[in-house]
């Protein structure tokens, strides 16, 4: 039943996005004349005031109108152009994650039933609610401690959001399935692997002891760091649903007249933001993937402060590695190093020709290097680098994908601050040090030391594989003489599946029959 379901959802979605306008907003040029029609005959049902309006602020309308899920649904797909477009992940970007205040009282519940304590007794004062997302809210509260009253905030899950967002994504999937299914060339996307990421992404984000670990992740590796860090979390007040940390004193990086008025080098925050986004991803591999301006406050010490570590992004060595590899072939102009990088990383499928990826990558190559430094951006770059993949049938990468919108959003935020700002010559002394330490001599020392672990690994390994194997070569000598056979448990699950695959058939079959009898009497 949870297909018809999602159908249903599916249906809500379209005709809310049709009355919104944003069907009618929706770019013709190279749609079949069947798909034209379609869109000309349901954008009849569009609202007359939704005509009047951008396509961005149509789709905000839209979103706000399907509820919190979507929300998050359009945030996370901003994060991939490479999916829905360039043109709609900057629409999507621009969705405001404020939502209306859910009750205080249902926040001190969803607290106590996470913490198995009241409020009353976590917090010597909790006060109502001063910002709401999708996902949660924020409230000031106090707490005593031995250095006395220090402030705090509290970060409560928002009532139903799970079952809600459980509920929508069932469509999201159906739309995932349908692209792959009639959509062939959709495929090297992914697009069910993306919902599967996107389900991921916002469960973890729905669990404040994972946004805990992140803050606290960072915390450790950001400890020495110079001018950035994020807040400390009061663990003993920290569970599922709620997550309490220490309240940030300082201006926004959103306003950046607040910030000239407060004495701040704007130019020495810009530079200072981008390295610290570079040394993260670069030296740790760890980043905070959702580094807009509003989650971003300077204190009165010039000290960068990120909070709302709830989407968080990972590289490997490797995937480290080669992009400091494609960033200094790019800069080095070495086109033909950066497609050797995209096919030994698995990128780019084998059978392609190297020599042809490599003029690819010198058509993006080329222009860039006749601008001016402060004029280059590395996220435009990688941007760019995306859409010649296309030709060269190279599969989704999500972690390089969210990489790629991120440094575009920092990058975004260093040049509201200085707009004469040059990507390469701030992000120099992280990306320069990061590459003479990984790829130079210190690189093989590194390599040298990996391969000595992970040789004793597998040498301590080896009886237990040895064991492994003897056993399964008796089971195959077992079955090539008395067959393939189940244990009881097994013949007993699949006799339960068929049941039920049965019974949703019959179901199904009904509501067909049913539906045909009512269209047959509507029409005698």
């Amino acid at each position: 039943m949870s297909a018809f379901g999602a159908y249903f959802g599916l249906i809500r979605v379209g005709w809310v996005l049709v009355r919104e306008g944003v069907v009618l907003a929706l770019p013709s040029e190279g749609l079949p004349p069947s798909v034209s029609l379609a869109k000309s005959v349901v954008s009849i049902f569009a609202r007359r005031k939704a005509k009047g309006h951008t396509r961005s602020y149509r789709l905000s309308k839209a979103v706000e109108r399907l509820g919190p899920s979507y929300v998050k649904i359009g945030q996370f797909l901003a994060t991939r152009p490479d999916v829905v477009g360039v043109d709609f992940a900057n629409d999507l970007s621009q969705l405001q994650d404020s939502m209306a205040f859910f009750p205080t009282a249902a926040a001190k519940a969803n607290i106590q039933s996470s913490l198995g304590r009241p409020t009353e007794e976590l917090y010597s004062s909790f006060g109502d609610p001063i910002a709401a997302a999708s996902i949660a809210q924020v409230h000031p509260a106090e707490v005593d401690t031995l250095q006395g009253r220090k402030k705090v905030a509290v970060k409560v899950v928002r009532p139903g959001v799970r079952q809600r967002f459980a509920n929508d994504i069932e469509a999201m999937y159906l739309v995932a399935r349908l692209q792959e299914r009639f959509m062939p060339s959709s495929r090297r996307l992914r697009p069910v692997e993306v919902t599967r990421s996107l389900e991921q992404t916002t469960k973890v984000e729905m669990d404040l002891r994972l946004e805990a670990a992140a803050l606290s992740e960072i915390a450790e590796n950001t400890e020495k760091d110079a001018g950035f860090r994020v807040p400390k979390v009061d663990w003993e007040r920290t569970g599922r649903d709620v997550i309490t940390m220490e309240w940030i004193d300082g201006v926004k990086m959103s306003d950046v007249d607040a910030l000239r008025a407060a004495g701040h080098d704007l130019n020495k925050l810009a530079d200072l933001l981008i390295q610290s986004f570079l040394r993260h991803t670069l030296r740790d591999g760890f980043f905070h993937a959702d580094m807009h301006p509003g989650n971003l406050f300077v204190a009165a010490d010039g000290m960068i402060v990120a909070v709302d570590m709830g989407i968080v992004g990972r590289l490997g060595k490797k995937e480290r590695r080669f992009l400091a590899e494609i960033l200094y072939g790019f800069i080095t102009r070495d086109y033909l190093h950066v497609a050797e990088v995209h096919f030994e990383a698995g990128y780019v499928p084998a059978h392609h020709n190297t020599e042809s990826f490599a003029q690819a990558i010198r058509a993006i190559g080329e222009p860039i290097h006749g601008q001016p430094a402060e004029t280059i951006s590395m996220g435009k770059l990688l941007t760019l680098l995306f859409e010649v993949t296309e030709l060269f049938d190279m599969e989704t990468r999500p972690e390089l994908v969210m990489l790629q919108k991120t440094m575009v959003v920092v990058e975004g935020v260093a040049r509201m601050l200085n707009p004469r700002f040059n990507m390469w010559k701030a992000s120099e002394p992280v990306v320069g040090e990061w590459i003479r330490n990984n790829l130079g001599p210190k690189r093989i020392v590194t390599d040298l030391r990996d391969a000595v672990k992970a040789a004793v690994k597998l040498a301590e390994a080896v009886p237990e594989i040895a064991a492994k194997t003897e056993k399964f070569h008796h089971e195959l000598l077992q079955m090539s003489e008395n067959g393939l056979r189940f244990d009881p448990q097994t013949a007993e699950a699949i006799g339960k599946s068929e049941a039920r695959h049965s019974r949703s058939g019959r179901i199904a079959l009904w509501l067909i029959a049913l539906t045909l009898l009512y269209i047959a009497w509507r029409l005698t």
